[in-house]
């Protein structure tokens, strides 16, 4: 089963959705917020995803963090960090065959997928 794990309100895992109902790809979605989010399943996307990409410094959540928080960032402070706010986690992240990818773009899925433009 493929998985998408994201947050119901951004505009890239919208996207994803989408692109997955309209070429029919049978899927789990999987909200952090909602449903939330395990050291364990973090622990899992680390295995094939570094912190570091996992990390999203680009949103406003990042932004929003102390100057402490964001100083001499470790992988442990990392994961504490996603684990209290999920939306500092990159997505969407999809599982696909037991391999993890980060974000979305249309080519990406027709190549996982093995689908033609």
């Amino acid at each position: 089963m493929t998985r998408i794990y994201g947050i119901k309100n951004c505009d890239t895992v919208k996207k994803a959705r989408k692109y997955l109902e309209q070429q029919q790809l049978r899927h789990q979605y999987i909200d952090y917020r909602q449903d939330g989010i395990s050291r364990a399943l973090l622990a899992e996307f680390m295995q094939q995803l570094s912190w570091q990409q996992l990390l999203n410094t680009k949103g406003t959540t990042y932004r929003a963090l102390s100057d402490a928080d964001k100083q001499d960032m470790t992988a442990e402070k990392a994961v504490q960090l996603m684990l209290a706010q999920p939306a500092l986690i990159k997505r969407p992240v999809l599982e696909h065959n037991g391999i993890y990818h980060l974000g979305f773009s249309e080519q990406q899925y027709q190549t996982l997928f093995g689908l033609s433009a």
